[in-house]
């Protein structure tokens, strides 16, 4: 048994031919040094048919893989106006190029993003506000196929799979954009392989309001890290002291997916991520001074994941009543758990908890059969692929077929959905801040870069304001280098609209 084998795989959605119509990416595993598989097996791109079904297209854009893949980050980093793909592999990953013509070439030898070992989650963002994208690739362990050990009993020779604690702690990468098509390695520089851990999951954000982007990554039996932008290229990880490194013990926890999020409304961002068994999950509360206290201990959230483990999470509005909900998807990362451990399954069921605009409650058994059918879940991708305003759900399971959700609880309550673009800021506008007013009702939303688990999400927002039947205003903070604010007044409800920076107007 191989570690790598029970923790993917990621997926995405991404609308790679732009022509507004969210497609589909699926990571699957790979010819490794540990895996020969009896046929060829690929990745897979399928296209959107804009009628409820999808094309496999994999072969023609050419995005198929070469090793034992594990996550996806979908970012466009040469600002040329089409999504480029980032496949996190084992023992390498790789770097696809859109052609603009509904291909991809691999460019990672000349991008200098190989990131040699067990790359898992990425994420595209702009650290240092110069309007280019970034890129930051977790590490989980000092792992290959030598280096395997043995987990089980040792005197029936039962195998399972090993906790990390087995395996020794790696750096991360961060990539800096030179904006002629490659990339440095800044991971030393910059202070972020000061800190080896094992990292699984990302998301990158401003969590305490400095206009610098920083990055939340959930680590496995080791501390979490906090990296928090210090500017001039420079990270400090204040896991420890900020409260998201250990548990309210005092002891590292099995951090795996990850978010982030404003969900209270009070003007910075909170933190969210899922754990194993006997641990439960966390949401930590942003205190306004680097540090953090975990709101999850007293609520619905803590006591319904105590016995699970949890992989792919996001934050997201899905029934557009303004409030930002939470999503799920579970299961345990050892297939024999139930051999050797009482009250715990492998396959577990997906988690969504309403936010009532005062705590978070488990809405799971009147949400739809999906939440009463225990899977293997690994990544999670959000996107509204049929373009109805209700945010659907991609989910990549181990070992079987991946679960495409269409949501239609969103139906219900009114929207709008808004696709920015930057100019002087980065072309995906990671970090910029939209504050929309509906009457009584005025909410605003960070745009993260990320989330989850080995995954990649529509990079549209969708602004939910319940029965209320029209905007009143819409405000866009824009990341830096510009940093401006653009307000916009007379918009449409039920549909997606586009505002590029410094436009004016929305189209």
């Amino acid at each position: 048994m191989y570690e790598p084998e029970t923790l993917g795989a990621g997926c995405a959605f991404l609308d790679y031919d732009n022509d507004g119509w969210m497609d589909i990416y699926l990571v699957n595993s790979g010819k490794c040094d540990f895996y020969t598989p009896p046929q060829s097996l690929r990745n897979a791109l399928y296209r959107n048919n804009r009628d409820g079904t999808f094309t496999d297209v994999t072969e023609k854009a050419g995005v198929a893989g070469n090793a034992y893949g594990m996550g996806v980050a979908v970012g466009d980093y040469d600002r040329d106006g089409f999504p480029d793909i980032y496949i996190t592999q084992y023992p390498r990953s790789i770097l696809y190029h859109n052609n603009g013509d509904g291909t991809f070439s691999d460019v990672t030898e000349r991008a200098g993003l190989v990131a040699p070992g067990w790359a898992t989650s990425a994420v595209w963002f702009d650290y240092d506000n110069d309007g280019r994208l970034d890129l930051f690739v977790c590490q989980f362990a000092a792992w290959d196929k030598a280096k395997n050990k043995f987990c089980g009993n040792s005197l029936t020779g039962e195998r399972w799979y090993c906790k990390p604690d087995a395996y020794d702690p790696m750096q991360s990468w961060l990539y800096h954009n030179n904006g002629d098509g490659t990339f440095t390695d800044v991971s030393k520089k910059s202070g972020i392989a000061s800190s080896p851990a094992k990292a699984w999951g990302v998301v990158a954000c401003d969590i305490n309001n400095d206009g610098l982007m920083d990055l939340f990554v959930s680590n496995d039996t080791v501390a979490n890290s906090l990296f928090v932008n210090q500017g001039e290229g420079k990270f400090s990880d204040i896991g420890l002291l900020s409260g998201v490194g250990y548990n309210s013990f005092g002891r590292a926890r099995s951090g795996m997916g990850v978010d982030a999020a404003d969900y209270d409304q009070d003007g910075w961002v909170d933190l969210f991520v899922s754990n194993v068994d006997h641990e439960m999950f966390s949401l930590y509360h942003n205190n306004k001074d680097e540090t953090f206290t975990d709101a999850a201990l007293s609520g619905a959230i803590g006591l319904t994941t105590k016995m699970m483990s949890g992989w792919g999470v996001k934050f997201f509005d899905f029934d557009n009543d303004g409030e930002l909900d939470l999503l799920l998807c579970d299961g345990h990362p050892d297939i024999a758990v139930e051999n050797h451990m009482q009250g715990v399954t492998y396959r577990e069921p997906m988690l969504l908890f309403r936010n009532t605009g005062h705590d978070f409650r488990n809405i799971s058994a009147s949400s739809g059969p999906i939440f009463a059918q225990p899977i293997a879940g690994r990544g999670m991708a959000l996107g509204d692929f049929d373009n109805d305003g209700s945010v659907d759900v991609l989910v990549a399971v181990n070992d079987a077929a991946p679960i495409l959700l269409r949501n239609n609880a969103g139906q219900q309550n009114h929207w709008l959905g808004i696709r920015l673009i930057g100019r002087k800021a980065n072309i995906d506008a990671v970090g910029a801040l939209v504050t929309y007013q509906a009457g009584d009702l005025k909410r605003h939303h960070f745009k993260v870069g990320g989330g989850s688990y080995l995954s990649s999400h529509d990079p549209r927002m969708v602004l939910g304001i319940g029965q209320r039947t029209r905007i009143d205003s819409l405000e866009v903070k824009w990341p830096l280098p510009a940093g401006a604010t653009e307000r916009f007044t007379d918009l449409p409800i039920d549909r997606y609209i586009t505002i590029v920076e410094g436009q004016g107007k929305w189209q």
